[in-house]
């Protein structure tokens, strides 16, 4: 992994709701090939992620790595940190100020800033997705291929239930991070992901069932790593993805761009269901050709983009090793 030391400073930034920032720092990483010597990957990492996508510490590492899918002999894999998701220094306090599409706009100026004409990809799960979307709508050109995973292009009025219910426990719990993440927990997996893994086992040690002993040890894990202001920013990004709002429609907006988009579900996510994805797919086959829907089948659930790297391996294949056999 490349670490640039200097962040892109993006200035006079002003946002969807009017609230200007003098100085935003954007973070990133690249690994890989050299920039601009290779096809470039930019990969958005979701809510508690950051721009460590490969290497040793890489939250993706299975599907992002010398031979994996996503070849770093191949491709620069770039990846930026959201701003304020407390992988550095730079915090922001009004989580409010922000939407889904501020951050898109903020990706696309370091992408600028780095000289890239165009990506041969963007792909992200959940949030990381949602952001993809609104980047693609905002810049039709910037990439080849758009891969958004476990996402849509618009929170759903579930979705945004629960992150309103992230909302109300991140200000009013006593411990926000750990009970959140004990609350999340629940729409990354599924119903049938935990009786798998626990069949109502009972922790002997603390006497209480081994699925509440497994959600208090994510809750205290992510306390310990995470920021109460990073969890209330990514929470309320998660909640305002729409490419559509205060915008034109749909349609308008996607029958600008050329780039294939490869929609990839999961059959047992209870947070971007697969449902909405097929929707979406059957929407947009309406008035574009090169569009695609796959689905990964697990019982996981939501986190399923993290956990079934063979099934991903496999539905992405042709587009990363379509490049590797035309070079």
């Amino acid at each position: 992994m490349e670490n640039i030391p200097n962040p892109i400073i993006i200035q006079e930034f002003i946002t969807e709701s009017g609230a200007s920032y003098h100085s935003i720092p954007l973070h990133f990483t690249l690994a890989g090939q050299p920039l601009h010597s290779a096809p470039i990957v930019l990969v958005n990492h979701a809510l508690t992620g950051n721009s460590q996508v490969t290497g040793e510490n890489g939250w993706w590492n299975d599907l992002i790595g010398e031979g994996k899918t996503i070849d770093t002999s191949v491709y620069t894999i770039l990846a930026f940190d959201v701003p304020g998701n407390g992988t550095n220094s730079f915090l922001i306090e009004n989580y409010l100020d922000f939407t889904a599409r501020d951050i898109a706009k903020i990706f696309i100026e370091g992408v600028k800033a780095l000289q890239i004409e165009k990506l041969f990809a963007i792909i992200g799960g959940s949030v990381g997705g949602g952001i993809a979307w609104e980047i693609l709508a905002l810049a039709p050109n910037i990439t080849e291929n758009l891969i958004p995973i476990a996402s849509d292009w618009k929170s759903t009025d579930w979705l945004i239930a629960n992150c309103f219910l992230q909302e109300q426990i991140l200000n009013n719990s006593s411990k926000p991070i750990e009970d959140a993440r004990i609350h999340a927990m629940l729409c990354y997996r599924s119903p049938e992901s935990f009786k798998e893994k626990f069949q109502r086992t009972i922790n002997q040690e603390l006497l209480i069932f081994n699925i509440e002993s497994w959600l208090a040890h994510h809750g205290k894990k992510l306390q310990k790593r995470f920021q109460l202001s990073s969890y209330k920013l990514m929470n309320q990004l998660l909640k305002t993805i729409d490419i559509t709002r205060n915008s034109e429609s749909f349609e308008n907006l996607l029958s600008q761009t050329k780039a294939s988009i490869h929609i990839v579900g999961i059959n047992s996510d209870l947070f971007f269901t697969a449902k909405e994805n097929v929707e979406t797919y059957e929407e947009l086959k309406k008035f574009k050709d090169n569009v695609f829907y796959s689905e990964i089948d697990s019982v996981h659930g939501h986190d399923a983009f993290l956990i079934e790297y063979k099934q991903l391996d496999h539905l992405l294949a042709d587009i990363f090793k379509a490049e590797t056999i035309k070079k």
